[in-house]
């Protein structure tokens, strides 16, 4: 038997300003245009069995253009593979607050699609020999918790839930938060063919037959990380899962990304006027690859004062912004040092140094040249201090 595993699909989800020519929000468009294309492949490799793991929508009250998008990507999967059972579990993103607030995935089950919102559902298909456990989000926040656990009778077991397991992508911050919290012992590996996760937004092997499907496109939390996270699991970009039983031999299916997101080699700051800096930053975006045009840009420099910051080009900035569909800069302060009081362990701050911070800092005339009037503030001091001391020595 063969399933695709796909999840977090967080279609309605809106980011930047820019907009499509329609009108609409073109982050919202990249989303869904991803979600076309794994349908796609999807009919392409023609499953036995579909499951969405949670997170459809990434709103529990998405646009009526999402709703629509959805019904009709959910219908090609039923006219294209009228055999294939497709099973949808509600992520955090698609639970209401309230258990009185209704859930537009229901709406689907007009397609014959399998949902389970609230409560755990245990759903066989007899022409598959399979049994399925879908779990939604609601099911695990509860104080009753379900026992993961299958119902022999079939000769596939697959479980479907969508939750967090502890310390994935804390490092990075990559982990959205709201999460059920999973553990492997309530997952019990070793007592299914296959468990399908969602929530956690990067491909990710928990054990050979447990695997997180990822998102499509790059949704927040800190896609950059996510993008540090994919090439350290060897695994770059963003797609699905197939699955073959028995043996849960898994295949990642890469999905073609409407843009990128490009990461610029980042700059070391330090010592740089801001003309400098400005060439650098040039000089990066000119290099990039792909070009940064309606991409989704981020160059950081470290180690930048305020008052650098403040004297960049801003215009060029502009610029950038204007060609991309996002670009960002992210400055970062220097590492503030604190100085010791007197008597405390570490070394103080001398007087050049501390002319020196406050000259950095000190608002000057746009004509002024900041690193050559900080570095004669600096000499100046420096010599009345040799000064000082050679008249003490007298």
């Amino acid at each position: 038997m063969k399933l695709a595993h796909l999840a977090d699909l967080h279609l309605g989800f809106r980011q930047y300003d820019r907009q499509t020519p329609r009108g609409g929000n073109q982050r919202e468009a990249d989303v869904a245009e991803a979600f076309r294309r794994a349908v796609d492949d999807v009919l392409a490799q023609r499953p036995d069995l579909i499951l969405l793991v949670g997170d459809i929508f990434h709103s529990v009250r998405p646009t009526n253009a999402a709703i629509l998008f959805c019904f009709r990507e959910l219908q090609r999967l039923r006219v294209g593979l009228p055999d294939a059972p497709i099973v949808v579990v509600a992520g955090n993103h698609d639970t209401p607050r309230s258990t009185e607030t209704g859930t537009i995935l229901r709406l689907y089950e007009a397609l014959g699609v399998e949902i389970a919102v609230e409560q755990p559902r245990r759903i066989v298909f007899s022409r598959l020999d399979c049994s399925v456990l879908a779990v939604p989000h609601q099911a695990l926040i509860g104080d009753d918790r379900p026992a993961l656990r299958p119902e022999r009778g079939t000769r596939f077991n697959v479980l479907a839930t969508h939750g967090q397991l502890p310390g994935l992508g804390e490092e990075r911050g990559t982990m959205e938060y709201g999460g059920a919290l999973v553990t492997r012992e309530t997952l019990a590996p070793a007592q299914w063919d296959y468990v399908a996760l969602g929530h956690y937004h990067v491909a990710h092997q928990v054990e050979p037959n447990v695997w997180y499907a990822g998102s499509l496109e790059y949704i927040s939390p800190n896609p950059w990380g996510q993008l540090q996270d994919e090439q350290d699991g060897g695994r770059a970009g963003k797609g699905y899962l197939v699955a073959e039983l028995p043996g849960s031999r898994v295949t990642f299916r890469s999905i073609s990304p409407v843009r990128r997101h490009v990461e610029l080699p980042p700059i070391e700051g330090k010592g740089l006027t801001p003309k400098e800096l400005d060439e650098r930053i040039a000089a990066a975006v000119a290099g990039a690859k792909p070009a940064i045009d309606d991409q989704i840009v981020r160059q950081l420099v470290f180690d930048v004062s305020r008052a650098t910051a403040r004297d960049l080009d801003h215009a060029a900035i502009r610029a950038y912004k204007a060609r991309a569909l996002h670009f960002q800069l992210d400055l970062r302060r220097p590492e503030v040092h604190r100085v010791e009081a007197s008597g405390a362990p570490g070394r103080r701050q001398t007087l050049p140094e501390t002319v020196r911070e406050f000259l950095e800092h000190r608002p000057l005339d746009a004509d002024l040249d900041r690193a050559e009037f900080v570095r004669l503030g600096v000499e100046y001091v420096a010599q009345v201090g040799q000064e000082g001391e050679g008249e003490g020595g007298a």
